[in-house]
């Protein structure tokens, strides 16, 4: 997701870190070598909350009306990714796990 955000610029890519606090998350960015733009702290775990998500990561697809379109569970490879942002642009991307034609 890191590489993705530097090359696609017209992708908006929020990294939301649940429960731990902003030393923890700057020592492991900084370890993993990781820069990333947007990163929020949700220290009570009230976004997997709010969407019914326990399991991490969770990758949340929200297309450019801000609707919730599409979930990934688990690890999301490149391939994934392209595909699961290709149905976003998809003119009928309006609900959630809505597939390209």
């Amino acid at each position: 997701l890191s590489a993705a955000q530097q090359q696609l610029a017209g992708v908006t890519f929020v990294f939301a870190n649940q429960g731990e606090n902003p030393v923890t998350v700057q020592k492991y960015l900084t370890a993993s070598q990781l820069v990333l733009a947007n990163v929020v702290l949700d220290f009570r775990k009230k976004l997997g909350e709010e969407l019914g998500s326990t399991a991490l990561p969770t990758t949340l697809f929200f297309n450019a009306s801000g609707r919730l379109v599409d979930i990934h569970l688990g690890a999301l490879s490149s391939a994934s990714l392209a595909s699961k942002l290709e149905r976003i642009e998809a003119p009928d991307s309006n609900t959630l796990g809505a597939t390209a034609r």
